[in-house]
Order: C-alpha cells, then sequence, then structure tokens
C-alpha cells in the first residue's frame, strides 16, 4: 500500500475495484462482444485469463477492474450478458503514473508516444500504436519500420 502522497502529477486511485468470473460455457466471440460492452461502459481493463475448473474443466477467468463508481453498470452488462450466476468483488488501489505525450516527426507523418514518469522522471514511452498503424498503413511501410523510427528518434 502506498503510505504518502506521490508526487504531482501522480495519483493514488483508492475507488476501484476487481470484479472476477470463471466462465465455462460461453464463446469466444460472445466474450469479444462482452469486453467492447465493458468498455464502453466505463471499464478501466478487461481481461481474459485461461483456467481449468472443476472435473478438469475448460473455462475462462473474466477480469473487470473499473471505478466505484461505473459499478452498478459494469454488473449490469456482466449478468445480462454472459453465462454466470455470481461475481467476485475485491476493492483495489492503482498508482498511476503522470502521462504526457510528445510528438515525433517521421519521414510518414508524426507520431504521438505516450511517456509515463515517476517523480518526474521518465520511466515509461510507448508510441501510439493507432498512429503507427494508420501511417503504416498508408505509406505501405512495415509496421515495425515506423516504430524502428520512433523509438530512435524519441528523447
Amino acid at each position: 500500500m502506498h503510505a504518502e502522497r506521490p508526487p504531482d502529477g501522480e495519483h493514488v486511485d483508492d475507488q476501484m475495484m476487481k470484479l472476477e468470473v470463471n466462465l465455462d460455457d460461453i464463446s469466444g466471440e460472445w466474450l469479444g462482444h462482452v469486453m467492447e460492452l465493458l468498455l464502453e461502459a466505463g471499464a478501466n481493463d478487461v481481461f481474459y485469463i485461461p483456467i481449468y475448473m472443476k472435473k478438469n474443466r475448460p473455462g475462462t477467468l473474466l477480469q473487470i477492474l473499473c471505478p466505484l463508481n461505473r459499478l452498478r453498470d459494469i454488473e449490469e452488462i456482466v449478468f445480462r450478458e454472459t453465462t454466470t450466476l455470481g461475481i467476485r468483488y475485491s476493492p483495489l488501489t492503482v498508482h498511476r503514473l503522470e502521462r504526457r505525450f510528445r510528438k515525433v516527426e517521421t519521414p510518414w507523418g508524426a507520431v504521438a508516444v505516450k511517456e509515463g514518469l515517476l517523480g518526474g522522471q521518465v520511466v515509461q514511452r510507448a508510441p501510439e500504436f493507432e498512429e503507427c498503424r494508420q501511417l503504416a498503413k498508408l505509406h505501405q511501410v512495415p509496421l515495425k519500420k515506423i516504430y524502428e523510427y520512433v523509438w530512435k528518434h524519441v528523447e
């Protein structure tokens, strides 16, 4: 648990919930549909983990991270759109880094790079995938070439 207040720009969100559901009778297509609905309803993250359940039945663990104020909408989607009869809950605290965006000019166009700062120092960087993908498609250049250029020129 984070005891002291984080530096400016970072924040600790202690109003988060983790929801878990074991599913053994739902198709992958349905799971994709459910993920879209949950993200549209305000879930911060949705992911699936393959599991083995009673009697060695293969199943899927659905995990959802959401703000406390979106919990009821998220619950309704899970109950209406999946085959579950129950949801497990855990309160969750999230420490979020300060974020900023920088532009890197490439021969094919500008790409935003998201940076994560810890105590004012950059500790994470990631080019925006969709921008890289669109430039690669538009200019018929391999996606990895766009990424290589961005990584080489971000500073």
